[in-house]
């Protein structure tokens, strides 16, 4: 393991660099389900049937992705999921 003039080891500085790319990402990620979620609970406000099953499926996909990839845990994911598919199974009442 390399040392650097400054004292820090240059382990520490890839982690560090690492650590700020997968914040990114994930920060991205959460980004998206967020978006997705809003689109559904507003389809779900105008009482939009359709656009509302639309875009739980898009939403299903971003939670599966994050949690796949494990920007959330999987439990965490399901949970929301169900959440989410029972607003939209109440408006088809």
């Amino acid at each position: 393991m390399a040392k650097l003039k400054t004292g820090r080891h240059t382990s520490a500085l890839k982690e560090a660099r690492k650590a700020e790319k997968r914040t990114e990402r994930n920060a991205a990620t959460k980004s998206k389900i967020r978006t997705a979620v809003k689109k559904v609970e507003a389809a779900v406000k105008n009482k939009d049937t359709k656009l509302a099953q639309e875009q739980l499926t898009i939403a299903f996909s971003q939670w599966d992705k994050a949690a796949k990839k494990n920007v959330i845990h999987y439990k965490a994911a399901a949970n929301q999921k169900a959440r989410l598919s029972k607003k939209v199974a109440g408006l088809s009442k």
